[in-house]
């Protein structure tokens, strides 16, 4: 009978426990190696794609190396050369440019060979192509904060912190358990599109919701569907599942690059309502301006027109530029933002792009050079007819000037006569009431073009002419008063007296004026229908104030001259409705010197009696003008 063995029950339950144990590890890498499987053919799917590939199994349909080196070949952007025959030869050879490839890029392959992968070796090809996550998609991840030292994964989890950072009840500590409840994924997705996820919500969620929820949502975003939630919301989630997963999500979502200003994820919505603002008091500003800038309804007022003149070069000067600036900043911002809107995390309203904007600029500049097109020669209009009224003015000034000397002369002559002495300043009076006459004439041609050009205070140097005018006949008839009374001239003084009268009217009415003028400046100088005249007076000037001014300033003519002014049939150069006024007042005309030739008068005698005929011509002349 075989005795009691107490050790060899130990042992045999020894080897129970650890056949359990490796039964369960052989379970769980089982495990492990199914979800790698899957979330690694999806990984490669997606890149396939490109190319139009598809693969359904992964340890079959890389074996024949040609799917191998089509990956690479997207991920890299580099052409290979392949075997394009079928036997396990060419299988090998192009299982083995993909390897090379991988060896010239300095990626470090650790007992994989290319019958490793020819022959579907699980282990090795799964294997093979973490590793090539890790150098293609993993490494390259960069994030603020980094330190030298940090591996890929140390660096993607270091991101993921960031990220989530400041969600309450999410904690980023490794790539497998703290992601099994799905809300980090949720956070990570909400931080770049709040609008997609209610975090509200995932607090509330089972683990299977909130992981469906983040992968669908993810998805929608243009990120692979790698993992399921079946895979995730186990115990100890896949970590290198988990890491290629949240690599993509890096990949997809907006980064801002390296010396480049960008927005990160917490300042989007603050930068966009500051860009929404500027976009919209910029055209606000613009549409006002345009609505002004095309506005022409200028005032006839030359100090006016000349402020709003300068108003608008201070507006193109000074305002433009500083508005420029701010178009500038619409279209950096703009460019910060822009990654956003493509990702969708931004909406752009239709008239919010650059673009948009700067199409209205240029309705604003068009509209300015239009403006400046009709408003600078309006103003050197303006301008010259103020010079033309101001020159009026000065000669008005003249004018009273020359008739308060001829009044103070004329008084003191009336005293001389009153006592019985010689009048000494006749010709001296003569000289004053001749320039006065002289000025008049031209400030009717100025008068004219005033009023033509529709200028603003054109009536009131019409007022101010004529009582120049009115002055200069009043006068006139005071000298004729007081020299009528005067005692006989002398020869010498009746022969100056008729030189005098002569040479007034030998200068003619239009003798200082340049008949040129008229026609030269006026059509310059008229408003083309700039809204009503600031004169109640018409342009009927010349016609109506002329022939109330001509007669009465024109106290002598020449025997030829009088006949030809006053008796030939075209009204001797004077315009029609003018000779039809001076026949209508049924004027006679001066007797001629011959025609007072009597052979019992002296010469004396006769040159008396044609002076006293002449001042009684005046006088009736200027009666007639008053009726």
């Amino acid at each position: 009978m075989a005795q009691y063995a107490p050790q060899a029950y130990a042992l045999s339950d020894e080897q129970e426990y650890l056949q359990a144990y490796e039964d369960v590890l052989e379970k769980y890498k089982d495990e492990r190696d199914r979800v790698q499987k899957k979330t690694f053919t999806k990984w490669i799917n997606q890149h396939l794609l490109k190319v139009r590939k598809h693969i359904n199994d992964l340890y079959e349909d890389l074996r024949d190396g040609h799917n191998l080196i089509s990956l690479l070949e997207v991920l890299s952007g580099d052409t290979l050369p392949r075997e394009r025959g079928r036997m396990r030869f060419h299988r090998l050879q192009n299982v083995q440019i993909a390897l090379d490839y991988l060896k010239r890029r300095q990626v470090k392959l650790v007992n994989i060979r290319n019958d490793d992968i020819t022959d579907g070796n699980p282990k090795l090809t799964l294997g093979l192509i973490w590793t090539i996550i890790l150098h293609f998609q993993i490494s390259e991840i960069h994030v603020t904060g980094e330190s030298e030292d940090m591996t890929a994964k140390e660096r993607l989890l270091l991101w993921s912190k960031q990220i989530t950072e400041g969600y309450v009840g999410v904690r980023c500590d490794n790539f497998t358990t703290s992601w099994r409840d799905g809300r980090l994924f949720n956070a990570i997705i909400h931080k770049y599109r709040p609008d997609l996820v209610d975090m509200s919500r995932v607090s509330a969620q089972t683990n299977r919701s909130n992981l469906e929820q983040a992968f669908g949502v993810a998805e929608q975003l243009g990120v692979a569907r790698l993992l399921d939630p079946e895979d995730v919301d186990v115990q100890s989630p896949d970590e290198k599942s988990v890491i290629t997963y949240v690599s993509t999500l890096f990949d997809a979502f907006p980064k801002v690059p390296d010396g480049v200003d960008g927005v990160s994820p917490n300042d989007v919505d603050i930068k966009w309502v500051e860009y929404q603002n500027m976009i919209k008091y910029l055209s606000q500003w613009i549409k006002h301006n345009v609505a002004i800038m095309s506005d022409r309804s200028f005032p006839n007022n030359p100090v006016e027109l000349k402020a709003l003149y300068t108003q608008y070069l201070q507006f193109k000067e000074h305002e433009i530029p500083v508005k420029e600036n701010e178009k500038t900043k619409i279209q950096n911002l703009y460019k910060m933002l822009e990654m956003w809107i493509e990702f969708g995390r931004i909406q752009l309203p239709q008239g919010h792009h650059p673009n948009d904007v700067e199409k209205e600029w240029g309705k604003l500049i068009v509209a300015m050079l239009e403006r400046e097109k009709s408003l600078r020669p309006e103003v050197e209009r303006l301008e010259m007819l103020q010079q033309i009224a101001n020159r009026v003015q000065r000669d008005c000034v003249n004018g009273e000037d020359k008739l308060a000397l001829a009044r103070t002369s004329l008084q003191s002559d009336a005293k001389r006569l009153e006592s019985g002495i010689q009048f000494i300043n006749e010709a001296e009076i003569a000289g004053y009431l001749l320039e006065c006459e002289n000025i008049l004439r031209q400030q009717v041609v100025d008068i004219q073009i005033l009023l033509d050009g529709k200028f603003p205070f054109a009536d009131q140097l019409v007022q101010r002419v004529s009582k120049l005018r009115d002055d200069l006949l009043a006068l006139r008839a005071e000298c004729s008063s007081v020299y009528s009374q005067g005692r006989t001239l002398t020869t010498e003084q009746t022969k100056m007296m008729i030189s005098g009268i002569t040479q007034s009217l030998n200068s003619g009415f239009s003798q200082n004026i340049n008949t040129s003028l008229t026609p030269a400046l006026t059509p310059a100088l008229t408003p083309g229908g700039l809204g009503t005249p600031g004169s109640t007076f018409t342009s009927s000037l010349t016609p109506c104030l002329t022939p109330s001014l001509t007669p009465a300033l024109t106290p002598s003519l020449q025997p030829a001259s009088v006949q030809s002014y006053m008796g030939s049939g075209d009204g001797g150069g004077m315009d029609p409705s003018s000779l039809r006024h001076l026949k209508h007042m049924q004027i006679r005309k001066p007797l001629l010197k011959s025609s007072l030739a009597d052979p019992n008068m002296t010469e004396e005698e006769v040159n008396m009696k044609y002076v006293q005929d002449l001042l009684n011509w005046v006088e009736e002349m200027q009666v007639s003008s008053h009726h």
